[in-house]
Order: C-alpha cells, then structure tokens, then sequence
C-alpha cells in the first residue's frame, strides 16, 4: 500500500503531507493507510470531511488513473464496510483523543471534526431576549429604512436586532454595507449603555475597504455627534484581531482570553475557512452580538469548509411561522413562515439580500453577474451578444489574442505608472492602481500569475513605464501582494502595496492601511511575497476595481468553476474584459463547486 501511495503522491494525486500522514498512523493497515491518505487529500481540496457514501473506487482520488486506483482499492482487501475503521486504535468517534473520526457515517480529521463541532454549537444558540421594547425597536427600524412594505435591508437589520448571530448575504451592490451601517446606528440607539464594536474582515484590503464604505454610509445618517462617536473608525483583519502569532496555530485571543467587544461584524465571510471561524467562535465573548456579511455565491475559503455557504443553505426552508409574524410586527414588511419537516433553527437568523442598487438591467456586468451565477449558459451567450459596453469578450486561442491581452495591460497599467513618474504622492498611486487589476485562474504557466507578471513586465518595460534593472527584482512601479501575516510590521496576506522612492530617493514598498493612512517599508524587510499586475481569483476576494480583467486557460481544467468566473465578475464595479476560448468559459459556468461539510447535519 505504501508503494501505491507513493505512486499516486508522484502523479499529483496525493500530496506529500497526505503520504506522510498514512504512513505515520497507518502502520501496517492497508485499509487505515488509504483511509487516512484519502480524508488528508479531501481536506487538502476544501473539503472538511470525507463521506462513507463515496469511500468507493469511482470517487477514490478522482479516478486520474484507473489503474492504479484499482490497485489500491484491491491492496486494501475492497472494503465493502468502512465502519470497521472503529476498530482501529486510530479511529473513534469523537469521544478519543484520535487523528481520524468516524461520526455519522462521515470521516474526518479530528481538528476539522472539533472544529466543526464548535461552530455548530455556536450557530444552534437559540434566539436572545429581546433587549428593547418591541415597539422602539419598530420607531428606530422606521426612521433609518422607510416603512415600505418590501424591504430586505430592515428585514436584515430586525434579524440582527433579535438574535445572537445574523447572517446577511447579497450580491455586490445589495446594500450590505449600508444595512450594518444602519443596524449598527440603530443598536448605538437603542443600547442604554456604550456599546464596543468591532469591524473585521479576512484580508487586509477587505477590511480597508470596509472601513471605507462604512465610513461613507455614517456620513449619509441621521445621528446626533455623540452616537456617530460610538461608530468603529476602522476595520482590522481576522488575524490582527485574534492575535494571530507567526509559525503557531494558537491565537492570543481565545476562550481564555476572550475579546473585548460586544458587537462583531464580519465583512466577506465567504473567504472565513472552519478553523478560522471556529478560532473566531472560541475568542468571543459570553453575551456577543456577531454579524456576518457576504456573497454565499462567491468562491469558499481556499483552506477546509465553507461556512457562509453550508449556513445559507438553510434559506430555502423561509422563517418559521412564528419568526415571520415577529419580523412583519418589527418592520411593517409582508413576509410568509413556512412549517418545514426536520427545519434547521438558523433559518430564523438568515436574510438574503437580491435587489441590487449598483447595476441594474442597463448593466452588462450585473446581468453577466445573474447569468453566471444561475449556471444559465444561453442567457450568459445573449448578454454577451446584447452590446452592453461595459463587458467584452476577447478570444485567446492565438498568439496575437494574447499579444491584444498584453497590448490592453499596458493600457490599464499606464495612468499609474505615469502618475508614479510625474512624482504623484504614494496615495494618489496606490489609489489608481487599483483602478485596474488582471485576475487569473492559474498560478503557473503563460495564462497564470507567474507567466503573466513576467510578460507584463516586459511589456510595459518596452513601453518605457518601468525600469527594471538586469539582475534586480525591485524597481519603481512594481506591485507586490503580501503572502504571509506579519504581525511586527503590521502587514498581512493580501496586502497590496507598490515600489516607489520616497522623500530621500530610496526606494520603499508602500501599503494603503485599513485606516487610509500609509506605510512605507523597506523591501528586503517584507514578508513572503509576489509581484501582482496579476493575481489569482482567490486573492482578489475581497477588492473591487473599476476595471477588471479575467484570463482563463486556453483549456478545460478542474480549478475552473461556476464560482470562480462569477467572482472575478463580481470584482468589477464600473468595466469587465474577459479572454477566454469560448467553450472554457461555458465549461466553467456548468461547473459548481462542491464543498463537503457535516455543518447542516450538526445543525438539524
């Protein structure tokens, strides 16, 4: 069994950590050592658990290579009950101290297994007495969102008001950001005593750019200067706020040092992975109030579980009868309960928020956006043949398709590096390139990050934009996305920043901080980095630019989703190029990501 396994380590089936893992706790036991190697891989591709339902040799590594899956599935003796696994020292059910647990029908690594099991306690909290008066809570809702009879943001804000933990989803422009803004000015209101709120979000550019748009909305609302005072000036990454220390899985802030706030809000939690949520979960405080924000359609974390989506799951089966009668008396909204067999109580604290305010049916981006986001592949083909003008669709079968690819960075890349050149300040840079952002599927290869930085460099090198020395990586004009947390210096994954001399000609990286202020550091000082004219879809989570490019593999390859073209869409806020062979593109719309969780089952 070791041999094969190696064997399926060499053909990129396994990676080295999941060989390892079989044979330290596999020992001499075929079955275990599959067992293991199986669960460890799945982990490694998202998914938080491994079903006994598909421990079959028609789902055993994707079956790459039939013939040596074969060979393992005879070389563990063709398992036909995998529950004997219990039998192994290895192996329990969650009342043990194992690696692997075996617990409703499910295989799971036991840190994903425990870190699962928080967060579905957490989530099974029931609803928290309502704190104020009924009919306050109504005045407040009314003076901040209208009394129309429909009205999905006071809905969202009523749930919030009247449990724990709300979960608010939307599209790009549904009003999220306006909808905590206005929940929150309501919670200051009502409170009768100060309250700590806290803003958070995955990655340092999310939590700017919440801190931005929430900064806009407050300016909008009718609140006396004191109340404004009770607002969070800035939002800060996960990471800072748990105290996440370098090289260690354990966070400052945690059960036995919990954190001092009483409201959370956390932005783009699409991209918040099980351990982290569960690490989020165990730091909070007894009496907390927790607010989540995101798309559910976007692509999950890239590391185990997918929390937003598994919690949104639950919206199909509506609000309990009695849940809808509540919210209808808050609001003044219509809304229906439904009795549902076997329902899961967090249905009672969800809102999904769909009109959106930022495109409307004018808008190319936004009905692409629709299209993509249903798996509609003729209606994606008729908005791109409408004429809308701000998408387009380039092919990128040929040489000089993707010479037209590299002709249209120079031109998305110029107003920066000009602006760079005639001594513009390091905001006023940072702030305009991000008007434009190339966004890849790939890490490797000429339609990836890695070939398409370099390509891009030269390009604009010949355009005469930036000067990169013979044998140095490090000149003015080059962006650089941090890829590892630092806590010393302030910077975190995804942080983006750009080369550029400061006030004594040396050279320094720049950061725009959550607060807008900035930073300048020196480059051999940086973190684990890379250069980001071009950046992968899953690092773009999180931003917006105003015009976005995607590029997609001249191929049909397993990385390629639904969730990942609807993402890089969603990115752009005013234009949209994609380059892409048509039958690519169609091929990943047909393609939904499938993350497997026991979440829903913990919750039922």
């Amino acid at each position: 069994m070791s041999l094969l396994l190696q064997q399926a380590c060499e053909q990129g089936m396994l990676r080295p950590l999941d060989l390892q893992f079989a044979r330290y706790i596999g020992g001499e036991d075929p079955q275990l050592m599959l067992a293991a190697a199986w669960v460890s891989a799945e982990a490694g591709a998202g998914h938080v658990c491994l079903p006994l339902a598909r421990m079959t040799p028609g789902y055993l590594f994707t079956r790459r290579d039939p013939e040596l899956t074969q060979a393992l599935w005879q070389a563990a003796a063709a398992p036909e009950n995998w529950l004997m696994l219990l039998h192994c020292q290895a192996v329990s059910e969650g009342q043990l101290a194992t690696p692997l647990v075996l617990s409703q029908q499910r295989l799971y690594l036991n840190r994903l297994w425990r870190a699962e099991g928080q967060v579905a306690a957490f989530l099974s909290d029931g609803p928290i007495p309502l704190a104020f008066p009924a009919e306050r809570i109504r005045q407040v809702l009314d003076h901040h969102f209208g009394q129309q009879p429909h009205n999905g943001q006071k809905i969202a804000a009523a749930v919030a008001l009247t449990r724990r933990v709300a979960i608010i989803s939307g599209g790009p422009g549904t009003g999220k950001t306006t909808t905590v803004a206005k929940l929150l000015a309501a919670l200051i209101q009502l409170s009768p005593t100060p309250l700590r709120i806290q803003l958070a979000a995955p990655t340092g550019k999310a939590a700017a750019r919440l801190t931005e748009s929430l900064g806009n909305a407050l300016s909008a609302l009718d609140l006396s200067a004191r109340q404004k005072q009770g607002f969070p000036q800035e939002a800060t990454t996960l990471h800072r706020l748990l105290g996440a220390r370098p090289d260690s899985q354990r966070m400052y802030h945690n059960a036995e040092n919990p954190l001092h706030l009483d409201v959370l809000v956390v932005d783009e939690a699409s991209m918040v992975d099980l351990p982290m949520m569960a690490n989020l979960i165990a730091a909070l405080p007894g009496e907390a109030r927790v607010i989540l924000l995101g798309d559910r359609d976007q692509l999950a974390s890239v590391e185990a579980g997918a929390v937003l989506g598994d919690i949104c799951s639950c919206a199909v089966q509506g609000y309990s009868p009695p849940r809808a009668r509540e919210l209808q008396a808050l609001t003044g909204c219509e809304l229906h309960g439904r009795d549902v067999a076997d329902a899961v109580a967090l249905r009672d604290s969800l809102c999904l928020l769909s009109e959106s305010y930022r495109f409307d049916r004018h808008s190319g981006i936004g009905q692409l956006a629709l299209a993509v986001n249903r798996g509609d592949i003729n209606q994606a083909e008729a908005v791109w043949h409408h004429g809308y003008a701000d998408i387009s669709l380039q092919p990128l079968t040929t040489q000089p398709h993707y010479q037209r690819m590299l002709d249209d960075a120079i031109t998305g890349y110029r107003a920066y590096l000009t602006a760079l050149q005639s001594g513009a300040t390091p905001e006023s840079v940072l702030r305009q390139f991000s008007d434009y952002q190339i966004l890849c599927a790939l890490r490797e290869g000429p339609f990836g990050v890695e070939g398409l930085n370099e390509r891009i460099a030269q390009v604009l090198q010949r355009a005469g934009l930036i000067q990169r020395p013979a044998g140095n990586r490090w000149f003015a004009g080059r962006p650089v996305m941090v890829a590892r947390n630092d806590s010393a210096l302030g910077l975190y994954n995804g942080d983006v920043g750009i080369a550029m001399a400061d006030e004594q000609g040396q050279l320094k990286v720049f950061f725009m901080l959550p607060d807008g202020s900035v930073k300048a550091v020196q480059p051999g000082r940086l973190p684990p980095h890379e250069t980001a004219w071009a950046m992968t879809v899953h690092k773009s989570q999180g931003s917006e630019f105003a015009h976005t490019a995607l590029v997609l593999p001249g191929q049909v390859l397993p990385v390629l989703s639904r969730e990942l073209v609807y993402t890089a869409i969603t990115r752009a806020r005013q234009r949209l190029s994609l380059y892409a062979d048509s039958q690519v593109l169609q091929a990943a719309i047909r393609s939904p990501t499938e993350r497997r969780s026991g979440l829903i089952a913990r919750l039922t």
